[in-house]
């Protein structure tokens, strides 16, 4: 099983390598993307967010993020985990903690960007409780999928 930690500057490289993939993988990278990876901190942190990194055997194989977005509100963001790693679980470990931290963070609802070629992500959120709600004032050109959660 996956050791969830908090993200330090030793794993930027291999949390902003591990989003490009799939971004890129599914020609789903934009501009909003490449500066959140590149300054993690600026972006995700100083606002009272907060990066996980999953571990197995020291190695980085998995990310997710919390991003306070003002007024008891977070989204879900940056949520990877490396290819020969996927169905063991480690989605579903961040997933715990981000929504743990969320709630000690007194969130009212969580948000998230997606797109529907990710199926088995928009499968986890449902089963996690998320709804479909309309795509408006999305941050990303080629999210067609809003969720929400209220906590």
């Amino acid at each position: 099983m996956a050791e969830i930690i908090e993200y330090n500057a030793q794993y930027h490289q291999n949390f902003k390598q591990l989003n490009l993939q799939w971004l890129e993988q599914y020609h789903l990278l934009e501009t909003h993307d490449v500066e959140v990876l590149d300054e993690p901190e600026k972006y995700i942190l100083s606002g009272g967010g907060h990066i996980y990194i999953a571990l197995v055997d020291g190695q980085m194989v998995g990310s997710a993020a919390i991003i306070h977005m003002g007024g008891g509100e977070f989204e879900l963001a940056k949520m990877a985990v490396a290819p020969g790693y996927r169905g063991k679980g480690i989605s579903r470990a961040l997933m715990d903690k981000c929504l743990s931290q969320a709630a000690k963070l007194h969130a009212t609802k969580v948000i998230l960007y997606s797109n529907s070629q990710l199926k088995a992500a928009i499968a986890l959120y449902e089963k996690y409780g998320f709804r479909h709600v309309p795509v408006m004032d999305s941050p990303f050109v080629t999210a067609d999928v809003k969720m929400e959660l209220s906590l």
